[in-house]
C-alpha cells in the first residue's frame, strides 16, 4: 500500500472550538485525501468521543471553553484505553513554557497556524509509521536483539519513544527516569544503545554523556540524544558532550529510523 493510499485511510478525530478553523483544517486534510474526519469542540467532547472509539490521530487546537491541549492529553496518556494515542497540536502557541510539556507527553507534531500541504503531510507520515509496524534493517545488528536504554524523566516520553522503537521491532528497553538512575543500569548490565532526554533532574542528558564518554566499560555505546532546546549554541554544546545524534522532541519515527541506521550500522 502506498503512503498516499494509507494517509487516505487514516480516521482523525479534530479538537477545535473554532468553526472558521475546523473547515481550514478539514480543507486541508481533505486536500490529502483525508476524508474519515470527526470532529469535537471541548474536551469533554473529545474525551466521550475517545471512550467510544479511538481514531488513528487526535489533532488539537491548544485552547477549549473547558481546557487546554496539555489538560487533555494527560487525561489521555492517564487513561489505558488510550494513552497510546497518536497526538498531534495545531496551535499560534509560541510560548515555551506551554509547549514544552505538550513535547514531553509525546506528541507526533506541532504544527503553526496557518501550517502548508507539506507540514501537514509529513505529521501525517509519522502517524502511519507510529501505527504501522517495520521493522528496521540495520547491517550489523538484528534489531530484535538491541538492549536499548531510554533515559527521561517524564514517563509519557519514556512510553512514546518505546512505541516509535517497538515499531521497529526493538523489545522493550530498560528505563531509566534520568542520568544517575541510568549510571546504575550502565554498571549492572550490557548495552547496545541508549536514548536519553536532555532536561532532566539529578543528572541530565549533557552530564549523562560525558559520564559515559569518560568510562572504560561503556564508553562505546552509541547515544542518541533527544531535545527539545532550538538554540543553536546550547545544541552544539550538547554535541560536544559527546552524542552520536541529537533528536528533536517531538520524536518522529521517520528521523529517529535514519539517524538509528547512521549511527548503528
Amino acid at each position: 500500500m502506498s503512503d498516499l493510499t494509507a494517509i487516505a485511510n487514516l480516521s482523525i478525530l479534530l479538537v477545535e472550538p473554532s468553526d472558521v478553523q475546523q473547515k481550514l483544517i478539514i480543507k486541508s486534510l481533505t486536500q490529502c485525501s483525508v476524508n474519515q474526519i470527526e470532529t469535537a469542540t471541548t474536551q469533554a467532547q473529545a474525551l466521550a468521543m475517545l471512550e467510544r472509539y479511538q481514531p488513528d490521530l487526535v489533532i488539537s487546537s491548544m485552547y477549549f471553553a473547558d481546557g487546554t491541549a496539555d489538560s487533555l492529553l494527560q487525561k489521555i496518556r492517564s487513561t489505558a484505553s488510550t494513552e497510546n494515542q497518536a497526538f498531534m497540536l495545531v496551535s499560534t502557541e509560541r510560548n515555551k513554557k506551554y509547549l514544552e510539556q505538550l513535547r514531553q507527553s509525546g506528541v507526533l507534531a506541532i504544527l503553526p497556524k496557518p501550517f502548508s500541504a507539506k507540514a501537514i503531510t509529513r505529521a501525517l507520515k509519522a502517524t502511519l509509521d507510529i501505527i504501522t509496524e517495520e521493522e528496521v534493517e540495520l547491517e550489523h545488528f538484528d534489531v530484535t536483539l538491541l538492549r536499548v536504554l531510554v533515559v527521561d524523566d517524564s514517563r509519557f516520553a519514556r512510553k512514546h519513544i518505546i512505541r516509535v522503537l517497538a515499531g521497529m521491532g526493538i523489545p522493550a528497553p530498560v528505563e531509566a527516569e534520568n542520568g544517575k538512575e541510568a549510571i546504575e543500569y550502565l554498571n549492572e548490565q550490557s548495552f547496545d544503545l541508549i536514548v536519553t532526554d536532555y532536561n532532566m533532574p539529578e543528572m541530565d542528558g549533557k552530564e549523562l554523556t560525558e559520564t559515559v564518554r569518560r568510562s572504560n566499560s561503556y564508553s562505546h555505546i552509541p547515544i542518541l540524544m533527544v531535545s527539545s532546546e532550538a538554540n543553536e549554541t546550547h545544541l552544539a554544546n550538547i554535541a560536544q558532550a559527546g552524542v552520536d545524534a541529537i533528536c528533536d522532541k517531538p520524536f518522529e519515527p521517520a528521523t529517529v529510523k535514519n539517524l538509528l541506521f547512521k549511527i548503528m550500522s
